[in-house]
């Protein structure tokens, strides 16, 4: 399996032609490739997000725009994948704390299977053996060479074999990239449920697109909001109705304590101490559940437009 390379591939027209998706190259004495697409003003935009969030995933999954009605916005983003478990939690999921000295980032995408800090990557036992390692940073700075040298360091990758793509989440490629995880969230809530993830098939998630936040705070609030109280996913399970009818009264986010009110609010409560959350929190509002085994249909959840109104500025 080489993940990294799957996204180097759709990493290489970008770093050939920045310019066609708002992007800008950022050359680092150590040889390490960033690419910002939205963390200084006015870079990025849909495109940049869109190819973000599919870099992310390590090319196995598809990510669209479609319409959507909900209140703000008119635009949903959509994903689909026929390799849920590796595009979401080997590649996708942002399980990673990267830290500087002046340098705070959430690591996602397939340089995280190189790494392998988490106990996810241990427990699905995964292996990369890529020249390469591709990275995707939800920051609010650019990492300097210090950062990208520990980072290749921790991939056991050369520093000119490392390829990061940032963007803050007040930018529209980093709401883009967030919102992309409809179906991510869904995984990793069955994932702490010990669901066997290996019985999904496919996967399809939409979520709506928020106004662009601000600030990071505020578009850290929407863009979870529009998974927690926005988003719908479907899994095609190679399981029992019985058994998916049994884990999806677990499933969606309004089993969690916490369900009801802004994330921000939420955020702020816990003094952004995100380990004070509730971790069952973090799932989509609606999930169908469609057995492959006796073909019966299982939905979970629902939306909360009241919520949305509220984070969006609609309330």
């Amino acid at each position: 399996m080489q993940l990294n390379q799957r996204a180097y591939g759709l990493v290489q027209p970008i770093l050939a032609s920045p310019s066609e998706i708002n992007a800008e190259v950022s050359p680092l004495a150590c040889g390490a490739h960033v690419l910002d697409l939205g963390v200084k003003s006015g870079l990025g935009g849909l495109e940049a997000g869109r190819q973000l969030a599919e870099i992310c995933l390590s090319g196995l999954a598809s990510v669209d725009f479609v319409p959507g009605e909900f209140p703000g916005t008119r635009t949903a983003v959509q994903v689909r994948t026929d390799r849920p478990r590796l595009a979401c939690l080997a590649s996708q999921y942002a399980g990673w704390q990267i830290k500087g000295e002046k340098f705070f980032g959430m690591g996602s995408g397939p340089m995280r299977i190189k790494a392998a800090k988490e106990p996810v990557i241990h427990e699905m036992s995964l292996i990369d053996d890529s020249p390469l390692a591709v990275g995707v940073l939800e920051t609010s700075q650019l990492p300097d060479d210090a950062v990208c040298e520990k980072i290749a360091a921790d991939c056991q990758v050369p520093a000119a074999q490392l390829f990061l793509l940032a963007a803050r989440t007040a930018s529209i490629a980093g709401h883009v990239q967030v919102v992309a995880r409809s179906v991510e969230t869904c995984l990793h809530k069955l994932h702490e449920l010990h669901f066997d993830l290996s019985t999904i098939e496919s996967g399809y998630g939409i979520a709506p697109l928020p106004p662009i936040a601000a600030d990071d705070v505020v578009g850290i609030g929407r863009t979870n909001d529009a998974i927690l109280y926005g988003a719908s996913v479907t899994l095609w399970v190679r399981e029992s109705t019985d058994k998916l009818r049994e884990v999806g009264a677990k499933l969606p986010s309004n089993t969690s304590s916490m369900y009801g009110q802004p994330f921000e609010k939420i955020l702020r409560d816990a003094k952004f101490d995100f380990y004070q959350i509730d971790p069952l929190l973090f799932s989509p509002a609606e999930v169908c559940l469609v057995s492959l085994l006796d073909g019966q249909t299982t939905i979970v959840g629902e939306r909360n437009d009241a919520v949305l109104a509220t984070s969006f500025g609609q309330g």
